[in-house]
């Protein structure tokens, strides 16, 4: 049996390795358009900011070492330019001599991955305008820093490669602007969880401007302008455009193979495409969301090699399936994690799901125990079914932790009120009796049984003002009259009883407190004294997060950037 591989990088090189430990006897020929096989694409702007130095790391396998291993030969800077299905063979050219070959297979495997999102627009093209998609890439925008010393950075884009990119270059020194036109940065997150991460971007002195569209680029000044449409432009010594990725199929499409959104791949839960013995896996393909059953494209190297496993079990004779991606990610945002898994809520709500959240703030670990820091969760389930549908945590240490058990939980299907049940590792450095996924699993149980009510950020600017319901800060005085929201009366949690008669029993109380904690205690009391209670999901600490990035977000809406 004869494999012929198209891309040598996480699907490929896996399917590749794969293939091997299963059949010792199979010709396998891996064909990679760029100069490296088996890198670490996640790992290029850490080279970028000197926090990788060598560049050798970056290259977990090279072809000479693949090939003493496994005995696959890996053949790079050989770009396959056609796909012959009928004949079964592929047209391939030698990048660095200009030879041109056809190579017969058994099997085809696609994984060519995904490649930068080049926007039409007026001065793509142009130097000091990079992208960053491979290692030659990498070199490329190195040697121009090292060589050139720019003092200022213009990123058109705000998913993992820019942040990731952001922090890198500013921890060179370099002045850094982010630009693109949601008004949030990180599509992952839902826009309220997104707040903590601006915040600490602009904590860092990275410059936000959200909400704007790049209509181009010009050479100005020895350096580029990025223009804006009805906004000044925003001026760099260089730009580097990290606005996504767009499937790689060209080969594919011309091929006749079966296309599916923004011109993936289609394959079955076999990773197998429309045409017979040619199979397809990674940033190229079409798979279907795990949570919710709809057709996604989800760009992450954990999907992509499991599907180069699985695609050479079936190579193989096995018989393996792909479940679906699940979208599970973890970012550095220099002192923060942020993390996410399933859908989030804007999503959820998108494929028509009536959702509820639980909005949290634990500690990483046990209070008493020196270094703790506070997390900030959300965990969104299916009102009538409870069904875990995803979660998003932005903190310090134990955010990977804590997603990881609800990646897992979902994948299992744990309805959402069991997280309360999982009997997770603790002692005080690391966590604390009560886990902050065991805290969302009790919040969640509450709402479930009744026991606890709901009110939302989204619920603010309708609740009544006239009298008809009553708005309770359970605060201390102090933090009361440091900050709180018009309209709100402040009665202390532990005062609460005894000034029980100052709360009118015919109208709904809306009660908050910093962290949700205390406002859900005077729920209880409130409750069980016969009024009608809502407690307000994430506290006054989550409220004056998002009510201060949307404030600044809006505020560059007429200056183009903020910090």
């Amino acid at each position: 049996m004869k494999v012929v591989i198209v891309g040598g990088v996480a699907g490929g090189a896996t399917a590749a390795a794969r293939i091997r430990r299963l059949d010792e006897q199979a010709e396998i020929v891996v064909f990679e358009r760029s100069g490296y096989v088996s890198y670490a694409n996640c790992g290029l702007p850490y080279y970028i900011g000197d926090v990788i130095t060598d560049p050798e790391e970056l290259t977990l396998q090279t072809p000479e070492s693949f090939y003493r291993r496994f005995r696959v030969n890996m053949k790079v800077r050989h770009e396959v330019t056609a796909i012959h299905p009928d004949e079964k063979t592929v047209s391939v050219r030698n990048l660095e001599t200009g030879e041109e070959f056809e190579e017969n297979y058994d099997k085809l495997i696609l994984a060519p991955g995904a490649k930068p999102a080049q926007p039409r627009l007026p001065g793509v093209g142009i130097d000091k305008l990079f992208t960053l998609r491979t290692v030659e890439d990498t070199f490329r925008i190195k040697e121009y820093i090292n060589k050139n010393h720019p003092k200022s950075v213009a990123l058109a884009g705000g998913g993992f490669i820019g942040l990731e990119l952001a922090e890198n270059l500013k921890e060179l020194g370099m002045d850094v602007t982010i630009v693109q036109r949601p008004k949030q940065l990180m599509n992952p997150f839902d826009a309220d969880m997104a707040s903590f991460i601006h915040n600490e971007m602009r904590r860092h002195g990275v410059r936000l401007a959200l909400g704007h569209t790049v209509e181009g680029f010009e050479k100005k000044n020895d350096g580029v302008d990025v223009l804006l449409k009805g906004e000044a432009a925003i001026h760099a010594d260089m730009v580097i455009l990290a606005i996504g990725v767009v499937p790689d199929t060209a080969l594919a499409k011309e091929a006749g193979l079966e296309l599916g959104m923004k011109g993936s791949i289609v394959v079955n839960d076999r990773m197998e495409t429309s045409i017979p013995d040619i199979y397809a896996a990674g940033d190229a393909v079409q798979v279907k969301h795990y949570v919710t059953g709809e057709d996604a494209l989800i760009s992450l190297a954990g999907p992509a090699n499991k599907q180069g496993r699985i695609i050479a079990d079936n190579i193989c004779g096995r018989d393996s399936r792909y479940l679906g991606s699940q979208g599970s990610s973890v970012i550095k945002v220099f002192d923060l994690t942020a993390a996410s898994t399933g859908v989030n809520e804007t999503n959820a709500g998108k494929a028509g799901l009536d959702v509820d959240t639980v909005i949290l703030s634990p500690m990483s670990h046990a209070g008493y125990y020196p270094g703790g820091r506070v997390m900030t969760m959300k965990v969104v389930f299916e009102k009538e079914t409870c069904r875990l549908l995803g979660a998003q945590i932005v903190g310090y240490e134990g955010v990977d932790k804590r997603i990881d058990v609800l990646a897992a939980a979902i994948h299992a299907g744990l309805k959402a009120d069991r997280l309360k049940d999982l009997d997770l590792a603790y002692a005080p450095p690391y966590s604390s009796a009560k886990d902050a996924v065991n805290m969302a699993g009790f919040m969640i149980d509450n709402i479930v049984t009744g026991t606890l009510k709901q009110w939302h950020m989204k619920d603010i600017d309708s609740l009544p003002r006239d009298g008809s319901v009553t708005l309770l800060d359970v605060r201390t005085v102090g933090e009361y009259e440091k900050n709180h929201i018009d309209g709100f009366r402040n009665i202390p949690v532990d005062e609460l009883r005894e000034r029980l008669e100052e709360i009118e029993k015919n109208k709904r109380v809306y009660v908050i407190c910093q962290s949700g904690l205390r406002s859900y205690i005077a729920c209880r009391i409130l409750e069980g004294n016969g009024y009608d209670s809502y407690n307000f999901s994430g506290g006054f600490r989550f409220y004056d997060a998002v009510k201060n990035d949307r404030c600044l977000i809006e505020k560059a809406a007429s200056c183009g950037m903020d910090r």
